[in-house]
C-alpha cells in the first residue's frame, strides 16, 4: 500500500464541492497493489455460483444488458469485505456528509459487459432505498480506466436538491428531466467523469447520474458501496437487502448487516 493511498484524506475544497453539486471525484484512491487485489477478488466472486450474494439478472436478461451486477459480495468473499468495509472510504463518506457516524448499507460489483451493452439511464438511487431520511451516498470505484466508450459516469450538478422523484425503470426508462422542467436543475449541464483505474466518485443518493454503454471488447468493472448516516430509519419499502430482516418501520437501520464503519472523533 502506498503512503499516498494510506494517508489520503478529503480536503475542505472537495467537501464543499460535494455539498454544492451532489458529487465529487477523487483520483488515486487505491494503490497499485490494492487495485490488483480488488480486481482479483471481484473476478473470484463474480465467477462463483450460489452463495449469499444476489445476482440481479442472468446473461441474456434485459437488465444484464444494462449491468451485470452482484449485490452484497462481502457475504461470499472476505476479500471483498475488506474493501466494502474499508474504514478509509467510510471516513471520506462521513466527512462529505458531515454525519456523526456512517453505516454500511450494501455493496455491489458492477460490470458493464461488452457486446449488446445498454446505457444506464439517468436516475436517482435513494428512491429505491428503504430510507426515510436523505443523506445516503455511494462510492463508485473504477477498476478499469473509464470514459464514454466503456461506461463512465455522468452527473447533473445540484440535482440532489430536487428531492425524491419517481423511480426510473433502468430497463424501460422515462426521462427524469420531465420531473424538473422549468427549474434551475433543468439548466445544469451534465458533467462527464472519465477516470483512471483506482480512482472514484462519491455521489449523493438524490443526484441524477448516468453511465454510457460499453462499446469496447472488455467488461467495465467497478465496485460501488452505499453508505448511510447513522440513525437513518427504515421506511418499510421492499428492498432485497432489508426484506426478511424483521426491521421495524421508522426505527434506525442497524445490526449485523449494517455495521458502523466511521464515527466523528470528539
Amino acid at each position: 500500500m502506498s503512503n499516498v493511498a494510506a494517508e489520503q484524506t478529503i480536503s475542505q475544497e472537495k467537501i464543499n464541492f460535494y455539498r454544492e453539486n451532489g458529487f465529487v471525484q477523487m483520483d488515486n484512491l487505491l494503490s497499485t497493489q490494492e487495485l490488483e487485489e480488488l480486481r482479483e477478488y471481484m473476478a473470484e466472486v463474480m465467477e462463483a455460483e450460489g452463495g449469499h450474494s444476489t445476482q440481479t439478472d442472468k446473461k441474456g436478461g434485459t437488465y444484464y444488458r444494462v449491468l451485470n451486477q452482484k449485490v452484497n459480495t462481502w457475504r461470499d468473499h472476505g476479500g471483498m469485505g475488506k474493501y466494502s468495509f474499508h474504514p478509509r472510504f467510510a471516513e471520506i463518506a462521513r466527512c462529505l456528509t458531515g454525519a456523526k457516524g456512517i453505516r454500511f448499507f450494501h455493496d455491489h460489483a458492477l460490470l458493464k459487459m461488452p457486446g449488446d451493452s445498454k446505457p444506464t439511464p439517468w436516475h436517482q438511487d435513494l428512491v429505491f432505498w428503504p430510507m426515510n431520511e436523505t443523506g445516503a451516498l455511494s462510492i463508485w470505484i473504477a477498476l478499469d480506466d473509464v470514459d464514454e466508450n466503456n461506461g463512465c459516469m455522468m452527473f447533473v450538478p445540484k440535482s440532489h436538491t430536487a428531492g425524491k422523484l419517481t423511480p426510473i425503470n433502468l430497463v424501460d426508462p422515462t426521462d427524469i428531466n420531465e420531473y424538473v422542467k422549468g427549474t434551475e436543475i433543468a439548466q445544469q449541464q451534465p458533467v462527464k467523469v472519465p477516470m483512471k483505474a483506482g480512482s472514484c466518485t462519491f455521489h449523493d443518493g438524490l443526484t441524477f447520474h448516468y453511465a454510457h454503454a460499453n462499446v469496447t471488447e472488455k467488461p467495465r468493472r467497478a465496485l460501488a458501496i452505499i453508505y448511510m448516516p447513522d440513525g437513518t430509519t427504515y421506511s418499510g419499502v421492499s428492498h432485497l437487502i432489508t426484506d426478511n430482516l424483521d426491521l421495524k418501520e421508522n426505527e434506525p437501520i442497524r445490526g449485523r448487516m449494517f455495521p458502523l464503519l466511521a464515527v466523528e472523533v470528539e
